[in-house]
């Protein structure tokens, strides 16, 4: 607000130089040649870099994906990604070519120059297709374009034989096949990075918005085949990453090189259209699902059969969301005695798919929710019933799943309850009447849900005392709209008892020496970094004891620590905990000890289990399909809640991505040609401000067991719980069962159809079966 932000596009070195990617026009071609020479010739460049310069560099391979075992001990496959293309364009948008000039309007205008010659070739658009036995192949590692075929948590055939066994002779089985759509991140400031490079010590610096210094840094340094050491991370403010902006990108490394090679920083700033392809997108599953229930309307057993579309490359975490994030959801906040998860993982000519809010975990809830709903109507039992009924209770807790996971806390029945309270439940059909009076389709629909937040489990922080009054608490985490700088330096002052003026935040910034650290990713930040500024904070004190005693001449055990001092108990005698560390510090400079106050702790945090219920209600116009949301209840369990306010933010915030998601967005690629067909938000809808009605938001919080905080995580909650409450409203206002038909996202065009189907469908119930007489 005040101005004073640096992002990426904020800070450039006064002698740098502007960079611009030539990209491809195709999503599928061979390269036979590429010219640069009329675009080095052009006035004003510098440079201009191919996949020549690259391989010259020794640049290995830009993929750098989580290690995954998938059926029958068969490894992910991992296909090589250049930082610039060589012998093949795989999708539209991958970089080709690097210009450098003084001025970006020149670089722009060399780049346009760059001739390559295509053999075009049939892409392959879309995760059935890709499977198809005609499907053209991508690359000759991965057969029937598949990087994996996953069993699930535990390769076991005997489980899903099992499954199979109790879904063929349950007397109901719900099923689903759904479509997750691809998504455009669309963060508001695009992706940009300045390069530089040291020749007297051979270190790289790289500037850029991410969300964890230390990670992308180690993914640098193993792309360019240097040391750790040799690679300087800095990032500052960040407008927007949502998982985005986690990996390494091909740019980066190009831009790494080119500065190398010219001895000058490179600066590049991705426009609006660039984004579009070359930043990497999110979802595209395509969900089979099987809910077997007993003739009580009990839940016997779960199957999950998933396409997953990982685009023409693999990300850092693309086939780690598919699998173990969606899978480590199941079964919600139900017990199911069986659950059998498959996950196929294919390639296809499209943008890479990677971590996007909620990455996993939204399409595993959605597709529990969806089941729930079908489920109601084959078993005649009103939703909210069903859902009492096969809920996990307290004295189920801590309850281990079929998955591998164990739920540690949580009171689902107690927090749905919450839920419709605040929405006025009982009230609906009054609604309802209402606006069938005004010529409107009303419904509503509920979310229950659970996922999984930590991800990596490890997490450092380190305080140290600058010798100003203050105190420096450096992490690697990396704040990217979150508020972790309020949230970090206020835990911090309050267990040392100090003003939060007092301590300062550092992050974004490999210099900082903060040994084990990973990215605000998988609302993992505070609970790993909290825990480990909690128990920094005990050591230091610890710490600080001593050295006061030594000050005081007493003894540690007479040793108190209160408001912001140590001071012998039963007296006045006292001093500052700056005076200790001063104090320390004087004394470990003279005897050349490295007992100071300064302290740097490791913690690792299990994995916490946030949940929730949200309610959506709409209204639908028959006569144009458009649907209105006109009421929003979100009631989440996030643990103990260290600043309430900006957790109900982060909960607002994922909710509207929800709603985009479940109305508006949607990445279409032709089919014929690979081409992005929304690609600009002329064609990529968004939701606005009207679109979203006011969120009624509360907490309903059970401390986490898992760590001393009793936090778990939030960031993700809003979206995972938003998809299944929106269209399960809609499903409600619909006529007939032609709702559960109807695939995200709900535009006008596909919600008149199905008020048209629906007035006259005489529907066969795809979505389920029953052997119960009727």
């Amino acid at each position: 607000m005040r101005g004073a932000g640096r992002f990426v596009d904020d800070v450039r070195p006064a002698n740098h130089l502007a960079a611009f990617f030539a990209r491809s026009p195709h999503a599928f071609a061979k390269i036979r040649a590429i010219r640069a020479e009329a675009a080095a010739a052009h006035p004003g460049v510098l440079a201009v870099l191919t996949a020549d310069d690259i391989k010259a560099a020794g640049v290995g391979n830009v993929s750098r994906p989580l290690p995954l075992v998938g059926r029958g001990g068969a490894p992910l496959k991992v296909p090589f990604r250049p930082a610039l293309a060589d012998e093949r364009v795989v999708h539209i948008g991958q970089p080709l070519a690097l210009v450098v000039s003084n001025s970006i309007a020149v670089a722009q205008e060399a780049a346009e120059l760059v001739e390559v010659e295509y053999d075009e070739l049939q892409p392959v658009v879309g995760p059935r297709k890709a499977i198809a036995a005609d499907a053209p192949q991508l690359w000759d590692e991965a057969p029937s374009n598949t990087a994996i075929d996953w069993p699930g948590p535990i390769d076991d055939g005997d489980n899903d034989a099992e499954v199979a066994k109790i879904i063929a002779a349950a007397p109901q089985v719900a099923r689903v096949s759904l479509i997750n759509q691809r998504l455009v991140v669309a963060s508001m400031e695009p992706r940009g990075a300045t390069a530089d490079f040291s020749s007297s010590d051979g270190v790289y610096t790289l500037r850029c918005g991410s969300q964890g210094a230390g990670a992308l840094r180690d993914e640098v340094a193993a792309v360019l085949g240097v040391a750790a050491t040799k690679i300087i991370v800095i990032t500052e403010d960040v407008g927007g990453a949502f998982g985005m902006k986690t990996p390494v990108y091909p740019e980066y490394i190009a831009l790494l090189v080119a500065a190398r090679l010219l001895q000058r920083p490179v600066h590049w700033m991705s426009s609006r259209s660039e984004a579009f392809v070359s930043d990497n997108q999110a979802r595209d599953t395509v969900t089979e699902g099987a809910l077997a229930l007993d003739g009580d309307g009990r839940f016997l057993a779960l199957r999950m059969d998933v396409l997953a579309d990982m685009g023409a490359f693999l990300s850092t975490a693309s086939a780690f969301i598919a699998t173990s994030n969606f899978a480590r959801c199941l079964s919600t906040v139900y017990a199911i005695p069986r659950i059998s998860v498959r996950v196929r993982c294919v390639f296809t000519n499209s943008v890479p798919t990677a971590p996007y809010r909620g990455a996993g975990r939204p399409e595993a809830n959605y597709a529990m929710e969806r089941l729930v709903e079908a489920a109601s109507r084959i078993a005649l039992v009103d939703s909210i019933s069903l859902r009492r009924r096969n809920m996990i209770t307290p004295n189920m807790l801590p309850y281990g799943t079929p998955v591998g996971t164990t739920i540690d806390s949580g009171n689902f029945e107690a927090l749905l309850d919450r839920a419709l309270l605040l929405s006025d439940y009982v009230g609906f059909p009054a609604r309802r009447r209402a606006s069938e009076e005004r010529g409107r389709m009303r419904g509503i629909g509920i979310s229950c849900f659970l996922e999984h937040s930590g991800g990596t489990p490890r997490e450092s922080a380190a305080l140290t005392f600058p010798g100003d009054g203050t105190i420096a608490l450096s992490l690697s985490v990396q704040a990217t709209g979150q508020g972790q700088e309020t949230v970090f330096g206020r835990l911090a002052a309050q267990r040392l008892d100090i003003s939060p003026e007092q301590v300062i935040v550092l992050q974004g910034d490999t210099r900082l020496g903060v040994p084990i650290g990973g990215s605000s990713t998988a609302s993992r930040s505070t609970m790993t970094a909290g825990t480990a500024i909690f128990r920094a904070v005990a050591t230091l004190i610890e710490k600080g004891c001593r050295t006061a005693a030594e000050m005081l001449e007493a003894s540690c055990g007479d040793i108190e620590y209160a408001g912001g001092a140590f001071s012998i108990k039963g007296t006045d005698r006292r001093v500052s905990l700056f005076s200790a560390a001063e104090r320390a510090a004087a004394v470990a400079a003279k005897t050349g000890s490295d007992e100071t106050l300064d302290t740097t702790v490791t913690a690792e945090v299990t994995q916490t289990f946030p949940n929730g219920c949200h309610v959506a209600e709409v209204e639908i116009d028959s006569e144009t399909g458009s649907v209105d949301i006109v009421a929003y209840t979100a009631v989440d369990d996030s643990g103990h809640l260290l600043e309430p306010m900006l957790v109900e933010g982060q909960i607002h915030g994922g909710v509207v991505q929800g709603i985009g998601q479940a109305l508006f967005e949607k990445a279409i690629y032709d089919t014929d040609n690979g081409q992005l067909i929304t690609g600009s938000f002329t064609d990529y809808s968004m939701p606005r401000a009207n679109d979203v009605p006011c969120i009624v938001s509360d907490s309903f919080s059970v401390a986490a067991a898992t760590n001393p905080l009793g936090v778990k995580g939030a960031g993700e909650s809003g979206t995972t719980g938003s998809l299944a409450a929106v269209m399960n409203a809609i499903t409600d206002a619909l006529p007939g069962d032609i709702g559960l038909m109807i695939d995200m996202p709900a535009t006008p065009a596909k919600v008149w159809r199905a008020c048209v189907d629906g007035y006259h469908s005489t529907s066969t119930r795809p979505w389920a079966t029953t052997k119960l007489p009727g």
